[in-house]
């Protein structure tokens, strides 16, 4: 149930391109402002369980239609299936990464350098200056591409839609909370630590997963060989490590025969493949699951 669920709701996002806005959830803003004026005025331990509140409200509708529609009688679930599959396609994005990543190598052959500035700002949820374009395109790549794909996919096979919905809601609201902090940073007082922490928590399997998955994609000594020098001289917390480790690797598995081009188009695209193989991996090992009972 779950491996179907997963693929039509893959497949779903490469068809209906026209409705892809949608999964942007704005509406959810106002929601997440409200929290945040709570947040910053509380201490420490009480901003996580507010941030836990603020997470599990948005989950009892979507907890309650699972509830109800696992039970119904008809037959193959199909009810519930449906669903699912509506819930794994708002859940992935919010924009598809592919198409993002299509953008931005259209600009760069245009010589639109705005646009493509902007697509690459967008991907890296901030400002990319200093830094060389080719080594940041491929870096936000493979960090977008486990808060918008693997993530999700990970918290689908082991808790179903709830699971999804509770990553993309987590993932909705450390965005609002890093937005607001970069216009006001007084306006969310001690709330973005406590809101990344968190996220971090349910990155962190999918984080290593990912990495595993590009190293069996592309080079896995030069990967591997990546991840433990990595893991030697890292000092950040655990659950801030995430978004180094699946770039040191993933840029490491490039190596070779995906070795990047000389300039930043080629290096997107590169990446971009890297994370389709790695995604083509993970159905795959799903399948596997599925068949010996283990995701169902």
């Amino acid at each position: 149930m779950k491996l179907i669920a997963l693929m039509l709701g893959l497949g779903l996002e490469h068809v209906a391109t026209q409705v892809l806005h949608l999964r942007e959830l704005r509406w959810f803003d106002a929601y997440f402002d409200l929290g945040l004026k709570r947040l910053k005025t509380l201490n420490v331990w009480l901003i996580y369980l507010a941030i836990i509140l603020v997470l599990v409200i948005p989950l009892l509708p979507v907890l309650w239609a699972s509830v109800v529609l696992r039970g119904t009688a008809i037959p193959w679930d199909l009810p519930y299936l449906l669903f699912a599959v509506l819930v794994v396609f708002f859940c992935l994005g919010p924009r598809d990464l592919g198409t993002e990543v299509d953008e931005y190598c259209s600009a760069l052959s245009r010589g639109d350098t705005e646009r493509s500035g902007a697509v690459l700002t967008e991907l890296c949820e901030g400002d990319h200056s200093g830094a060389d374009d080719i080594d940041v395109v491929e870096e936000a790549i493979f960090i977008q591409a486990t808060n918008r794909i693997f993530g999700v996919v990970f918290w689908f096979i082991v808790f179903g839609p709830v699971g999804a919905w509770l990553f993309r809601v987590s993932d909705l609201l450390r965005r609002r909370v890093a937005y607001e902090a970069s216009r006001k940073p007084d306006s969310v007082g001690g709330a973005l630590p406590a809101v990344e922490m968190v996220h971090g928590v349910l990155v962190w399997i999918p984080a290593r997963l990912a990495a595993i998955g590009y190293a069996l994609s592309g080079s896995f000594d030069d990967a591997l060989n990546c991840w433990r020098s990595y893991e030697l001289r890292a000092d950040l917390p655990f659950h801030r490590s995430n978004d180094e480790v699946v770039a040191c690797v993933g840029r490491a598995a490039m190596t070779g025969f995906l070795e990047e081009e000389p300039n930043s188009s080629g290096a997107a695209r590169n990446a971009m493949r890297l994370v389709t193989r790695t995604l083509f991996i993970w159905i795959t090992v799903i399948a596997v699951m599925t068949l010996f009972g283990w995701a169902v």
